[in-house]
């Protein structure tokens, strides 16, 4: 089964030049830190993404399990895009 997800903020812009900028910031269930997720789309169809801690550094292992539960599962990966696109200041 999947951990929780919980959104704690997010936000997205567009612009011509750049095309689509966001950040989602979100706690995993059972995750002793929050972590951030950085995005970037110039088409807003294929995203390339960061991963960080959002406030300090944590267990790698912590992280490293967040990142293959996103790179593993598409479902997960899209509400963390739906929720900075949702967000999008026109």
């Amino acid at each position: 089964m999947s951990p929780l997800i919980t959104i704690l903020q997010a936000a997205m812009t567009y612009s011509k030049e750049e095309g689509y900028v966001g950040k989602v910031e979100f706690q995993v269930q059972d995750h002793k830190l929050p972590y951030e997720m950085t995005l970037y789309s110039k088409s807003g169809r294929d995203w390339s993404y960061g991963l960080h801690f959002l406030n300090e550094s944590g267990s790698e292992e912590q992280i490293l399990e967040v990142e293959d539960l996103l790179e593993d599962n598409d479902e997960w990966f899209d509400f963390l895009v739906d929720a900075a696109k949702s967000k999008l200041q026109s």
